[in-house]
């Protein structure tokens, strides 16, 4: 059974984001799945970094709290990943980027011998699926600030812990979307968890 963290970061109660999540967790576990399920935001996780945790090389020691030690051991047994947000200013929402800085710390997430070196992936989840709501058209998002959201998690994130298999899909643009355009997105949000799994 496929071990699979899935990580909401939106703040406001009933945003489609929330919708996008429920239905990724409730396909997952329909599916089989052994799914861990984080409202980031609800669960009040902090995403500000401490002196102690700007370490690049060194492996982390102890984790300042326990909800952060608890997210650092979780995330190095997972199978897959999932992230659900918003694009905010070309960037993921603040709970989403600290979970990032605050989890994905080397011996954990990646190894590095030297500043300057290659980094070697360290977590066992070998894909991940980011799902995005957007009210920037494709088109503009391209062409004016080349997507950056894809930049973030294709070539900077997750390859650097080590998840060789990136999956992205924006659904956009939200604030004008019909109910049949919304339930047309959750269905494609629930068959591309379920090709996780596959």
């Amino acid at each position: 059974m496929a071990r699979i963290g899935v990580y909401l970061a939106h703040p406001r109660p009933g945003s489609f984001n929330h919708a996008v999540f429920d239905a990724v967790v409730r396909e997952l576990r329909d599916r089989g799945g052994d799914v861990i399920a984080h409202d980031l935001c609800a669960e009040g996780f902090a995403p500000g970094l401490t002196a102690d945790e700007t370490e690049t090389v060194r492996p982390a020691t102890g984790a300042p709290d326990a909800q952060l030690a608890a997210h650092r051991a979780e995330v190095a047994t997972l199978d897959a990943l999932v992230f659900v947000h918003p694009n905010w200013w070309g960037m993921p929402p603040a709970v989403l980027t600290g979970w990032v800085q605050r989890v994905l710390v080397p011996g954990v997430a990646y190894k590095l011998g030297t500043s300057d070196g290659e980094p070697q992936g360290l977590l066992k989840a070998g894909r991940a699926l980011v799902l995005n709501t957007s009210d920037t058209p494709a088109d503009r998002e391209t062409s004016e600030f080349g997507d950056p959201l894809n930049s973030i998690w294709s070539a900077c994130v997750l390859p650097y812990v080590g998840v060789t298999d990136v999956r992205r899909t924006v659904f956009r643009t939200v604030t004008d979307s019909s109910d049949e355009t919304r339930a047309s997105w959750l269905r494609e949000a629930r068959d591309q968890a379920a090709a996780l799994l596959a």
